[in-house]
């Protein structure tokens, strides 16, 4: 018989797919979990997802339909985002942006609708009225089966809904990404794509439904939706959704949880390394097994510091949008981890590339292109994007690195970024690790 995770990629890769085959094998386990009320099921989460989908559809919103999603980081944005996509595409966008960018991301996105938390006053309410954009209120509530998730009231809607469930090929997410010039770009990823993420991030951390983990990365962002929340649902764990990152309340989420592990940027991680010394007693009964860092460079002695701190490896990765994610990631142990690599190429296949398209090999430094499935294959909406990634081409990142002998990656930096001074190239990263040396710097 094939091992579990095997038999659950072989059913996917479809978010409704993935949901369904978890709640077939572990229905009654926890899938997410929260304060303020009981966790989610695997078995609740996909009839909450799958319901989620049917009241869309029947508002006739579907197919290639997006669906802006403007709810507070927690367990209704992920229960939003898994339910909206087994209809159309779900755009979640940053609570806190103001009129003008609420009125700029859904002009760009040309939302079909907009669902909006119940309790907030979001001024994307009157920006999506405004431009004719239908707003669907979204809340939590107590019924006597659990907690449920979901629309107030009818959706309504006059136009006949689409038929069937997205299929792997269907873009399942839109998200925005900071582009060199001032007009961010979009990205569309399939189904196919952000499985496929999910399942390398499952497999690369070796999670089972043993696990557990502490999400405090944003919910609009791809690393918190696919590095935490569709990771550990791949691998049958669960994750528990808090309203995003406290310093504060981090270690005490660490003992009311129980987290066997937490993924986050550097800076959060700087920001529980100066807690450390004031929860010794929380850090000598927490579960944790690794700590996995990416979306950013993590200085060799902030590395060693919470692993110091801890006494559990810490996982530097390297990914982006583009890639639903995952590019890259040290390995746990027994296998070796080097600080300043961001590992070895983990759900894609990672090549240097020349001026000229050309592979270059031996160490030498060039710009970090990747293909395969977890891949965008629609080209992003920006002046500044990289090239289309082609059915058997590389897809240019924009990021300078290089490949060790052992195969693992090093990033020096981006191409636009890098100074040149009287001829010769100095790399941001570079002048941040010295400064991050000196003993002046905190």
């Amino acid at each position: 018989m094939l091992p579990l995770e095997s038999r659950v990629d072989a059913v996917a890769p479809s978010i409704e797919r993935l949901l369904a085959a978890q709640a077939e094998r572990h229905p009654g386990n926890p899938a997410v979990v929260f304060s303020g009320g009981p966790p989610l099921s695997y078995r609740r989460l996909h009839q909450q997802a799958l319901g989620i989908g049917a009241r869309l559809r029947d508002a006739g919103v579907g197919g290639g339909d997006r669906v802006a999603a403007v709810i507070p980081n927690g367990p209704g944005m992920a229960a939003a985002f898994l339910g909206v996509a087994t209809a159309a595409a779900c755009a979640p966008l940053n609570p806190g942006y103001t009129s003008a960018e609420f009125d700029f991301y859904l002009a760009d996105l040309d939302a079909r609708a907009v669902i909006v938390s119940s309790k907030s006053d979001s001024p994307v309410r009157d920006v999506a009225r405004k431009r004719g954009i239908a707003v669907l209120e979204f809340s939590d509530r107590t019924e006597p089966e659990g907690w449920v998730f979901g629309f107030d009231g009818p959706v309504g809607g006059s136009s006949p809904p689409p038929e069937g469930l997205a299929d792997p090929q269907t873009v399942a997410l839109v998200l925005h990404t900071s582009g060199t010039t001032s007009r961010p770009k979009m990205i569309q990823l399939s189904h196919a794509n952000i499985c496929a993420s999910a399942a390398s991030i499952r497999s690369t951390l070796r999670l089972t439904e043993a696990d557990r983990c502490l999400n405090v990365m944003p919910l609009f962002h791809i690393h918190g939706l696919v590095g935490a929340l569709l990771a550990s649902l791949t691998g049958g764990g669960s994750v528990v959704c808090t309203p995003g990152f406290s310093p504060v309340h981090f270690f005490d989420w660490l003992e009311e949880f129980g987290p066997t592990w937490y993924t986050a940027v550097p800076t959060m991680h700087q920001e529980v390394l100066a807690r450390v010394a004031a929860n010794r007693e929380a850090i000598a009964r927490s579960r944790l097994r690794f700590i996995r860092s990416s979306s950013a460079a993590l200085a060799p002695e902030v590395m060693s510091g919470v692993e110091r701190a801890f006494n559990v490896p810490v996982i530097e990765a390297f990914g982006m949008t583009e890639a639903s994610h995952q590019i890259a990631s040290n390995p746990l142990p027994p296998g070796r981890r080097k600080p300043g690599s961001v590992g070895l190429p983990a759900g894609c296949e990672v090549a240097i590339l020349d001026e000229h398209d050309r592979p270059v090999t031996g160490g030498e430094p060039g710009e970090i292109a990747i293909r395969g499935a977890s891949v965008t294959r629609i080209r992003p909406v920006a002046g500044d994007g990289p090239p289309a990634p082609a059915d058997t081409g590389w897809f240019r990142t924009g990021d300078l690195g290089f490949l060790d002998e052992e195969g693992y990656l090093f990033i020096s930096g981006r191409i636009k970024e890098i100074i040149n001074r009287g001829g010769e190239k100095v790399a941001p990263s570079e002048i941040d690790q010295v400064l991050l040396g000196h003993p002046g710097v905190g």
